[in-house]
């Protein structure tokens, strides 16, 4: 299955997510496109749509290339293995999240303003992206999430590699997903038009999705 876009994927991606409807679930979505694919879902669900921020921590000479990631309340994940392969001494480590950390609270603040986050706890939460490639923004995210001892967790992606379905499995309480490839690719791949989602368009996904909310 190709989808079209992140706003097609994500309709497909909440009919498989009807039966999570209620008052006490909260999408939490990845910027930039899983907000995009986050809003269908809150919509079709009637349940409010959150951004939840994280950086990719990259190699130095290799940004693309993570070896851990940071989210809020100074939740850091780093893949030991990958540290090790890259050599990577504690100071150098400290510095990158140091950088990361910047750019996070300005997205933070762009994104949600002077808003409290949500509450977490007793709800299912559903973290939504648009695919699930290195995993590592995913893997910080469940990190964080479960600080906040919520009822359960719901995984909720277009697309992942199969041996992402082993990984993460025991770190939540559900996958849901349209496609596990056995060879995954780039992610923007098992899509028509994968641009780059703006700020601006992100906000308006947001808003947009908090008017609805209060519609109800």
């Amino acid at each position: 299955m190709q989808f079209s876009d992140r706003t097609a994927a994500g309709k497909l991606l909440a009919e498989k997510l009807a039966d999570f409807r209620g008052t006490e679930t909260l999408v939490l979505a990845l910027p930039r496109g899983g907000v995009v694919v986050g809003f269908e879902i809150a919509r079709k669900l009637n349940t409010p749509l959150e951004v939840l921020v994280a950086r990719k921590l990259g190699a130095p000479g290799n940004p693309e290339f993570g070896f851990g990631a940071i989210a809020r309340e100074n939740t850091v994940f780093l893949d030991e293995q990958t540290v090790k392969l890259l050599g990577l001494a504690k100071e150098q480590i400290d510095e990158i999240i140091a950088r990361e950390n910047l750019e996070l609270k300005r997205r933070e603040k762009l994104y949600c303003g002077e808003r409290k986050f949500p509450a977490l706890a007793g709800k299912t939460v559903i973290l939504v992206d648009d695919g699930i490639a290195t995993g590592v923004t995913v893997k910080v995210a469940l990190k964080f999430i479960r600080k906040q001892n919520p009822a359960r967790i719901i995984l909720a992606v277009p697309v992942l590699a199969a041996e992402s379905i082993e990984i993460f499995e025991p770190e939540v309480d559900g996958i849901i997903y349209l496609q596990a490839p056995t060879h995954l690719g780039a992610v923007g791949a098992w899509y028509d038009s994968f641009p780059q989602n703006t700020d601006t368009e992100i906000i308006e996904l947001l808003t947009k999705s908090r008017l609805l909310a209060q519609s109800q």
